[in-house]
């Protein structure tokens, strides 16, 4: 019995997928007209190919510009207190920031709680988009105790907050986090480079010092294809919960 043919688009996924192996996050794909021409296929069979490497991840699309290879996936892990320079570089990239805002606002009541302080006039913000090998992956926008306004004097471009709070004896050591997911606003998709209906996952956390003293409550806006959560789970073993 002579073995299955294999579908034309699936023949064409396979080949953007050798193209993909071989280029770096943002290099240009071939065009559905291009692929239509060089495997004698329908557009609907050319776009059914490309869409399915949208649906892995490998590529996206940008509505009259083109296709074009995604960045890979960074792993994370949940509530991990590593800075994203120093995760970043773990995984074999190299970080660089993008400074948005740096100064003193307002505090939220969120902001208060979180931080677990009181009547603070201000507190002290710095945002920064987040990049790995030069392509956007994160927006921070760190709130940070005003005892900790020294930040504000470092390198915030390719500097890191962490090693600031190191420098003067605040070592992160705990964060606790939060993750949810939602479409991103206008805002996101313009510094993120995300398609319009693009999605985002935003991780709240509060990292704490050596002493269990915050140090920073921080929302940090991830472009949701480029980045994967993990979690380590271990077993309770304390007593059940009747109800």
């Amino acid at each position: 019995m002579s073995a299955p043919r294999t579908a034309r688009y699936e023949q064409i996924a396979d080949y953007l997928r050798s193209l993909v192996a071989d280029a770096r996050p943002g290099d240009r794909l071939p065009s559905d007209a291009e692929l239509c021409e060089r495997f004698d296929v329908s557009r609907m069979t050319a776009r059914q190919a490309v869409q399915t490497l949208a649906n892995e991840h490998l590529l996206y699309r940008r509505r009259g510009k083109g296709t074009f290879v995604s960045a890979r996936p960074v792993a994370r892990v949940l509530g991990s207190p590593l800075s994203f320079t120093v995760s970043t570089r773990r995984r074999g990239l190299e970080p660089s920031s993008r400074l948005l805002h740096a100064g003193m606002i307002p505090p939220t009541a969120e902001d208060l709680a979180a931080l677990r302080l009181h009547g603070e006039p201000e507190l002290v913000l710095v945002e920064r988009l987040r990049l790995a090998d030069g392509v956007p992956m994160a927006i921070e926008r760190a709130v940070i105790t005003p005892d900790c306004a020294f930040v504000l004097e470092g390198d915030l471009v390719s500097g890191s907050l962490h090693d600031a709070f190191e420098a003067h004896g605040r070592t992160p050591s705990t964060a606790y986090a939060r993750v949810t997911s939602r479409k991103a606003t206008p805002r996101e998709r313009r510094l993120l480079d995300l398609s319009s209906d693009g999605t985002v996952l935003s991780e709240e956390r509060t990292i704490v010092d050596d002493d269990d003293v915050p140090l920073e409550h921080t929302e940090t806006i991830y472009a949701a294809e480029r980045y994967v959560f993990e979690a380590v789970l271990r077993r309770d073993e304390g007593p059940l919960d009747p109800n």
